[in-house]
């Protein structure tokens, strides 16, 4: 929270209150008035003031890009806030500091709380959008004033449970008897698609939108209220924020007269008819995986009982090395037949290999364990299937040719991530490789498929050493936007 809202900054507790209740209010009225707001308190030391809250237009581009709250200002720089928060009165003044040097408006208007003037409210837009909000109806313009008024005293704190304004929504102003006495252009089309053609000024809004509309609902609550709705198949977001006449009797304690209500409209239909599209393609895709998996398991029981049959022990040998290739490719398609996500979590697909190649090819009566060390590394479903089969290549070498004539071990495989690369280490602590072993000369099928994936597919290095045992290690660079690092607890 800024400096101006501590105890130290001399505001009361209600000076603080009614202050949060502004800002509350800020995104909404940003939005209606196309406008950044920026809310400027004094700091305490002379000639200088900060920006306690900001709200930029949702509608229209903002005048700022940045984030300001925070930001120390002085009177040579904000010559109008200053004259505010020095006269009490409000200013309006010709800048130059929209977008690439873009004429703008800036309107300041006091702050007060009771009659302590404790803060200013800067309304900045472009000149464009400032001359098209005094073209708009007077009823719109005098029903925004009485809004920013309603926001000022505090009394549009219920408009943060609203969402933001679009583009393209639709505007009405109706009195405290639901009649209609402002309709925008966009909310007259949009009520034309129920099949409402005529003049929709001065009718019951009750006509349009049935006996309890959001608006009298507002109205009895005083408060801003949201409501989807499915009309004809049309899906629409409604919005409804009372209206209060003036601020006499909020500064007299008098009971609150209501004026009636401003509803906004928002066709969400086409967004809506997207998400669904989303969600039955989503459904298709992850059944196609889960069928792909199935498939791949039936294929591999296929090979086990084939594998079952021969009396060949060479056959047998190449055809559990197809099953377990197969199971690994079988896994990442397992993942994503439950995740609707493509970002696979690589240490979770190695710990299924692990667990496959430990129930699948080691020996039950040697002390081998195999270790899965590392942090969680996530690539898109293509790179996941490659690291799969290579990271089980690896582990059948390791498991088949590390321990030759030995009873225990331990092999490790290890995961890390940096700024700029993914390592992939599988260590084993067996009899190492032959001095005169070349593995682009010597290497089996399995190393083959391992070097052809590292570096066609993922386009990374692969490096064989030897030293107390056998290390495989597999660098792959970071792919930028591609890839989606997840905290995990």
């Amino acid at each position: 929270m800024p400096k101006p809202l501590n105890e130290e900054s001399g505001l009361t507790r209600s000076d603080r209150e009614l202050l949060r209740q502004i800002e509350a209010a800020l995104p909404l009225l940003s939005d209606l008035s196309r406008a950044d707001l920026l809310l400027y308190l004094p700091t305490g030391h002379p000639g200088t003031a900060v920006v306690s809250a900001q709200a930029r237009p949702a509608p229209v581009a903002p005048v700022f890009d940045e984030g300001l709250v925070g930001t120390v200002v002085e009177k040579k720089s904000e010559p109008a806030v200053f004259q505010v928060l020095t006269r009490g009165r409000s200013a309006r003044v010709f800048n130059s500091r929209g977008p690439s040097g873009a004429p703008t408006v800036q309107e300041v208007v006091p702050v007060r709380s009771g009659n302590r003037l404790i803060g200013a409210l800067s309304i900045e837009s472009n000149l464009l959008e400032y001359e098209r909000m005094r073209k708009k109806s007077p009823v719109f313009r005098k029903a925004l004033e009485r809004i920013q008024e309603m926001a000022l005293h505090g009394r549009l704190a219920s408009a943060a449970s609203l969402s933001r304004l679009g583009e393209h929504d639709g505007l009405l102003v109706v009195d405290q008897k639901g009649i209609i006495q402002y309709i925008s252009g966009i909310a007259e089309n949009l009520y034309r698609k129920l099949g409402h053609t005529g003049s929709l000024l001065s009718i019951p809004l009750q006509d349009l939108d049935g006996p309890e509309t959001l608006a009298d609902a507002a109205m009895a609550q005083g408060r801003c209220l949201e409501r989807e709705a499915s009309i004809d198949g049309l899906v629409w977001i409604r919005k409804a924020i009372p209206i209060v006449c003036d601020a006499a009797a909020w500064r007299s304690g008098q009971p609150e007269r209501l004026a009636g209500a401003l509803v906004v409209i928002q066709d969400i239909t086409d967004e809506r008819t997207r998400e669904l599209a989303l969600r039955v393609k989503t459904a298709m895709i992850k059944e196609i995986h889960h069928r792909v998996k199935n498939n791949l398991q039936t294929i591999a029981a296929l090979l086990r009982l084939q594998a079952r049959r021969t009396d060949n022990p060479d056959v047998t040998r190449l055809l559990q090395d197809s099953v377990n290739r197969i199971l690994s490719v079988a896994v990442v398609h397992e993942f994503l037949s439950h995740d609707e996500d493509a970002i696979i979590n690589i240490r979770e697909v190695c710990a299924r290999i692990v667990s496959e190649v430990t129930q699948g090819i080691l020996d039950p009566d040697k002390r081998i364990r195999i270790v899965l060390e590392g942090e969680n590394v996530y690539l898109p479903a293509q790179q996941a299937t490659s690291i799969a089969l290579v990271v089980n290549e690896l582990l059948q070498n390791a498991v088949k040719h590390g321990y030759v004539g030995r009873e225990e071990g331990v092999i490790t495989v290890r995961l890390a991530e940096s700024a700029t690369q993914i390592t992939i280490e599988i260590a084993d602590d067996g009899a190492g490789l032959p001095p005169e072993m070349s593995v682009e000369r010597d290497g089996n099928l399995g190393m083959q498929i391992v070097r052809t994936l590292v570096r066609e597919d993922l386009r990374g290095e692969f490096h064989l050493t030897s030293h107390n045992g056998t290390t495989a290690r597999v660098v792959l660079p970071r792919l930028g936007s591609r890839q989606r690092m997840v905290q995990t607890a």
